[in-house]
């Protein structure tokens, strides 16, 4: 089942395949050992399947354990990858696998949410000298790694791949807008026209869900805390309102943020009977799910699939989907493959780059060169038969030129 899965997702991802087939060749991954934090899905088997056609030796943990589909990471073992994930095991497990894909020794790190990275900095600080570089997949995960480089803590250089143009348009965009929402059916099968849908950040994953939910017919409200993205929302056409003003509205909450504490205590006290609460952020500390329980006269967990029921004391309702986890890859399989193709295909470019920079580089944060960002565009209006116009001399020369005037 997991080759059949791994397959299908191949069959949508022509840019990595394509890269794939080149790093077969040119093997610029010889000799060097990757530890991985990653989503355990046949997505991410693509990508290892690439990177070991350039010729890694990959230690694969899962960064969220609701999300490892385990026949895929079965099916990675007979890859030659030593695969360290489980669906739905608990927090010490999830810790312990990813000192497990650490124990390879690894030279180059994948991270999604900055877990393994930030295990290297504090309890396998023996393993750091040999960490030559790394990639980080998630806004979350470059939030910390940002503030590691501020604090002079970060040792060794990480390639923000979220930070490309391809990765914020498509995969955050367009990827995170649609998989929401097919958790959020799968888990409620509940009708979202007319409803009002509270997005909690109106960042590139909060514009692509409000998006998908105003396509959907819903009423929209969004949250922010930034001035300019409120703007921003405002002038889209969306209700901005601080959340404290929204709870009481919404029959959807979906928070979208990287940050904790976004839907607090308060905010549950003062919802309407049967709102649901998703989480499309990395980690599950959006939703404060500590407080749901406490204000929880009754808790039904799995009313359906994914979804528990809280009971108040008056007898509202709350449901929460997916335990407050990411809820498209819980609930749902996470962004289609195609959208996959280009944030993998950045990624697998970058650790290239990496290993034959890495010696040049210091600790730090850097931005994936525009080069791979443009490549991996190009590739991929390739493989849909999209053509697009070149510039002329005359064209380059006038952009090139102060001189020439109107």
């Amino acid at each position: 089942m997991g080759e059949r899965r791994i397959a299908w997702a191949g069959r949508a991802m022509p840019v990595l395949a394509a890269i794939g087939a080149r790093f077969a060749e040119q093997r610029p991954l010889d000799g060097l050992k990757i530890a991985a934090c990653l989503h355990v899905t046949a997505e991410t088997a693509v990508l290892m399947g690439a990177l070991r056609a350039g010729g890694a030796e990959i230690a694969l943990a899962a960064s969220n354990p609701l999300s490892t589909q385990d026949d895929v990471a079965a099916a990675l073992e007979t890859y030659g990858i030593a695969v360290h994930a489980r669906a739905g095991v608990d927090r010490a497990t999830y810790y312990r696998h990813i000192h497990q894909a650490l124990d390879l020794g690894p030279d180059l790190v994948l991270d999604d949410g900055c877990d393994l990275v930030n295990i290297l900095h504090t309890e396998r600080v023996d393993l750091l000298d040999g960490v030559s570089g790394g990639c980080e997949e998630t806004t979350t995960g470059i939030i910390r790694l940002r503030q590691m480089a501020a604090e002079n803590a970060l040792r060794f250089p990480m390639v923000a791949v979220n930070d490309t143009r391809t990765k914020r348009m498509f995969d955050n965009r367009y990827g995170t807008g649609q998989s929401t929402f097919d958790g959020i059916m799968r888990a409620t099968n509940t009708m979202l026209a007319g409803r009002t849908i509270v997005v909690a950040g109106f960042g590139y994953c909060g514009r692509g869900v409000a998006e998908r939910a105003k396509g959907l017919g819903a009423r929209v409200i969004v949250t922010e805390i930034d001035p300019v993205k409120a703007l921003d929302a405002m002038l889209h056409g969306y209700e901005v309102r601080p959340m404290e003003l929204a709870a009481p509205d919404g029959d959807v909450f979906i928070t979208v943020t990287g940050n904790r504490d976004v839907i607090t205590g308060e905010h549950l006290a003062t919802m309407k009977d049967g709102a649901i609460l998703a989480n499309a952020g990395h980690f599950d500390v959006e939703i404060d799910v500590r407080a749901l329980g406490e204000l929880a006269v009754e808790t039904h967990a799995s009313v359906r699939p994914n979804t528990d029921e809280y009971v108040l004391a008056d007898g509202r309702r709350l449901l929460l989907l997916a335990e407050g986890r990411l809820v498209n890859l819980t609930a749902a399989e996470g962004h289609p493959a195609a959208v996959m193709d280009m944030s993998f295909s950045a990624q697998a470019l970058a650790v290239a780059w990496l290993a034959r920079e890495r010696a040049g580089l210091a600790p730090g944060v850097y931005d994936v060169p525009p080069e791979i960002d443009v490549e991996v565009a190009r590739l991929k209006l390739a493989a849909a038969g999209v053509g697009i116009d070149a510039l002329t001399p005359e064209q380059e020369d006038y952009l090139h030129s102060w001189r020439v005037g109107s």
